[in-house]
């Protein structure tokens, strides 16, 4: 069985000095919200044994501080190509990683990560706000062929609705 997880950014910083848009970095909401993320998946089960993330300034922020909220142990390796990614390039992606990896996650971008996502579910269009997580769980033995048969959704959550049902943030 694998999990794969989307991740998308949190909130960026539109007001901030910066000369292009992959140097965009978080907000102080957006900070905010990957930690609350973070924690989140540090309580959970489902704590990735590898992140791939955008090389996207707001990306590496939002992991790096999601994964330092929630003392996650797995490794972080940066993919520049899921920055603008097509749904193809993020599918080869995920089907080169090691097969003795079960629970991978990526972070980046939308509208690629809510396309990947309802190919991989066969489902219909869902929306991944800022900082959003969703977790697909795939009854497969190995990344290609995870890719290929897709899975099922198992949850998406968002800060604003861990937020509302009183998650204990620090």
């Amino acid at each position: 069985m694998k999990t794969l997880i989307f991740f998308r950014h949190a909130k960026s910083d539109w007001s901030g000095d910066f000369e292009h848009d992959h140097d965009r970095p978080l907000s102080d909401r957006g900070r905010s919200a990957a930690r609350l993320m973070g924690q989140f998946l540090g309580q959970s089960d489902l704590e990735p044994q590898l992140i791939l993330t955008s090389s996207a300034t707001r990306a590496r922020q939002t992991v790096e501080l999601a994964s330092k909220a929630g003392a996650w142990s797995g490794k972080i390796r940066e993919a520049p190509e899921i920055y603008e990614a097509s749904v193809g390039t993020l599918q080869r992606l995920i089907s080169e990683q090691d097969d003795a990896i079960d629970r991978l996650m990526l972070v980046g971008h939308n509208p690629s990560f809510e396309l990947a996502l309802a190919i991989f579910t066969k489902g219909g269009a869902t929306r991944m706000p800022t900082a959003a997580m969703a977790a697909i769980t795939i009854p497969a033995d190995d990344w290609r062929s995870a890719v290929s048969q897709g899975g099922t959704l198992k949850w998406l959550i968002t800060p604003k609705l861990l937020k509302k049902g009183g998650f204990p943030a620090d």
